[in-house]
């Protein structure tokens, strides 16, 4: 049988992917968990922090797969296969991406959010960097890892942007690899 723990977070998945982060109620967490109010005090302190704990535990398991996925690819694989890795990657959670958008608007709040976000950005630039650039720290600088890392998690962001709110007109793969110079 799930634990009490387990089941909060549970139901603070469901909850986030479906109703959102300003969405997701004290009741419904209760409702969804099975629990009682006193149960998430007990747990995680605060409804927040039962938010917060799941919303970075779903970022990362889609950055896992997503950059697992890309780490997998034999160095040298065309860009236009890893973007449309990405992007499939970004349709199939669209559920996630409307949740981190919503965090990043609540960051600016809640310093618990943003520094949990900038982590994971952090990670994201240097995955990015790798996957697409093929840096790493025995092949560049932490700089140079930052800066390649940076423009690829600027495409990243703004990808799953227009894939979310108006994914007729979104980028393709074709469309982020061609010379636009």
């Amino acid at each position: 049988m799930a634990t009490t723990r387990s089941r909060l977070m549970s139901a603070a998945r469901t909850c986030l992917l479906r109703d959102g982060y300003a969405g997701t109620t004290v009741r419904d967490l209760v409702a969804e968990s099975g629990t009682n109010q006193a149960s998430i005090n007990y747990h995680f302190g605060s409804k927040d922090e039962l938010l917060n704990s799941v919303l970075f535990e779903l970022n990362s398991e889609w950055g896992d797969l997503l950059f697992g996925a890309l780490a997998a690819e034999p160095p040298g694989t065309d860009p236009e296969r890893r973007w449309a890795r990405v992007i499939e990657s970004i349709r199939a959670n669209t559920g996630l991406w409307y949740l981190n958008f919503e965090a990043v608007a609540l960051a600016q709040h809640d310093e618990a959010i943003r520094a949990g976000l900038a982590e994971r950005g952090a990670a994201a630039r240097r995955a990015l960097a790798h996957a697409f650039a093929g840096l790493d720290e025995a092949s560049a600088s932490a700089e140079q890892i930052r800066a390649v890392g940076s423009r690829y998690y600027g495409l990243l962001i703004g990808v799953a942007l227009q894939l979310i709110t108006d994914p007729d007109s979104a980028p393709r793969s074709a469309d982020l690899t061609a010379d636009g110079s």
